[in-house]
Order: C-alpha cells, then structure tokens, then sequence
C-alpha cells in the first residue's frame, strides 16, 4: 500500500482470455519500479474441475532473473487476507473486541486470522449456509487464534453484535441488511459485487460514512459493472492506499460506519512471491 501510495506499485487490472464455454484464464499483472523493481503476473482458471491451481511468476527487473514460481491457491488467500487486515486497521475503530462472519471458506479464515493480527478480539461469531462447515470453521479458528468463535443460526445473529463484519461468500444475492448493523461497524466485503451478482445491498453502501477499495481500476474494468455502478454511493469510492498513507480521514465519530470492498489489487502477488522465494533462498527480494 505504501508503494502504491508512492507511485511506484504497476498494478493493471487483470485480464481475462476465454476459452469457450470451457472457462478463462484469468491474469493479474503487476510489479515494483526504483530500486530492486520486480515485474512478475499471477494465472488462475475458472474450468469447470474438482481442482483449481494458480501459479505466480517473479522476475528482477534489473537482472532478467527469474526469481522463481510459486504454485497453489494458498498465497492468494494469504495475499487477500493481509489486504483485508490492512483495511481492518486504517478503517475500523482501534477498540474493536468482535467479529461476525458470513461464510467459512478460505477467504474468510484468512481475513479473520488477518483481523486478530490487528485488532485485539475476544468474541467471534460465524454463519454458513451449512451447519457442518460452519461448525468446522469455528472449532478450527477457535484453536488456531485461541479466542472464542461461536457458529450460529443466521447471518442476522452473526453481525447484530459485531465491531467487524467479514462477508466472504459466493452469494449473488444481499447476504444482510444495513438495519441488522450497530452503528460504527466496519464491513469487508470479499464476495461478488457487479451490478448483477452482489453480496451486500445498497442500504449498507448508503450507511457507510466512508467506502474504499484496494483497486480502483478494477472495480472499472469489471465484466459486469460494479455494483455502486450508477448509484449515488459510486463517486465516495476511495482508494485504500490514500486512507493508509493519511492523505484520506477515516472516523470522525465512533458510531460512522466503514466499508471495505475487496477488488483485488494486482501486483501484490508477486511481491509477496518475491519475499517467499527471497526466504527460501531462491531469489533477493525488495526492501520493505
């Protein structure tokens, strides 16, 4: 977020080539420029497979190396988490204790893991659509952060009482409503969001004091449209980068609500890639 403050972060919006009916490839590109750049891009597919892999590419600019591959799903769900973790700590109250989550795949245990790096929680609770992986979610977090986290019913039980709302789910219809929200929440949203498939209403992009994205570029460059596309609410989309760098305010008062909507901001992988790599010994990564 830093560089990409600076000016010195290459992040396109990512690129899709359609193979059919069959599904994409889907590309993210992106790197560093200055001292130590690294250029590299990230490939996923949407086939229609039990499996799904990606891969990440890693090259120094200034010597042609290529710094190496990391292959699997795992960094991007480590890469998506911190970024959710980043927005959790410039957006949200410093004195939030708990969390609801709608969802309990892989994106929602990394933003939660991300957001008890952040915050000091001591309540969690979770809603799937399923009673047996929500049930799953919580006894697995539950070891691995050493705090509570409780799996209820409906999604209104999970965000009533909640200081952080984490949305990750695949839903293409509004998973809660803005009435169901104390007031000061801060909200993630990492599920769908175009104009024709979203997770979050617009009464919550209303409620919210302040609206921000890791890409701006992205949310334009969408198949469908964005989801505030239109709406009243679609000119305060703020970059997340202006709010971590200080040029943006973010709470005026404890009780305005914040929203987070997860685009994907490309490059990222590959920095992240670089340090992995660097720390296997298989490639020098850039300064922090």
């Amino acid at each position: 977020m830093a560089a990409r403050s600076a000016g010195v972060l290459i992040s396109p919006p990512r690129h899709n080539v359609v193979f059919g009916g069959k599904g994409d490839l889907v590309f993210t590109i992106g790197g560093t420029i200055g001292e130590g750049s690294i250029a590299g891009f990230r490939v996923y597919e949407t086939f229609n497979g039990p499996r799904h892999e990606q891969v990440v590419a890693v090259w120094s600019t200034e010597t042609a190396e290529l710094q190496g591959l990391v292959v699997g799903s795992r960094l991007g769900n480590i890469r998506t988490g911190a970024i959710g973790g980043i927005a959790i700590r410039h957006m949200s109250s410093p004195s939030v204790r708990t969390v609801g989550v709608i969802g309990s795949g892989q994106q929602a245990r990394t933003q939660l893991e991300a957001a008890a790096l952040v915050r000091r929680l001591d309540h969690v609770r979770v809603y799937s659509r399923h009673e047996q992986n929500r049930c799953t979610f919580s006894a697995e977090m539950e070891q691995r952060l050493g705090i509570p986290v409780e799996p209820v019913d409906s999604p209104r039980r999970a965000v009533s009482e909640a200081d952080i709302v984490i949305c990750a789910t695949t839903s293409r219809t509004p998973v809660m409503e803005a009435a169901w929200l104390k007031p000061g929440v801060h909200i993630n949203t990492l599920g769908p969001k175009t104009v024709d498939e979203h997770e979050l209403g617009f009464d919550i992009a209303a409620a919210a004091h302040l609206i921000a994205t890791d890409s701006l570029e992205q949310t334009d460059a969408y198949k469908a449209p964005f989801f505030l596309r239109g709406s009243p609410d679609a000119v305060r989309l703020v970059d997340l980068a202006a709010i971590v760098s200080g040029r943006l305010p973010v709470r005026q008062a404890h009780d305005q609500t914040t929203l987070f909507c997860s685009a994907g901001l490309a490059g990222t992988e590959v920095l992240v890639a670089s340090k992995l790599l660097a720390a296997s010994g298989g490639g020098k990564a850039p300064a922090a």
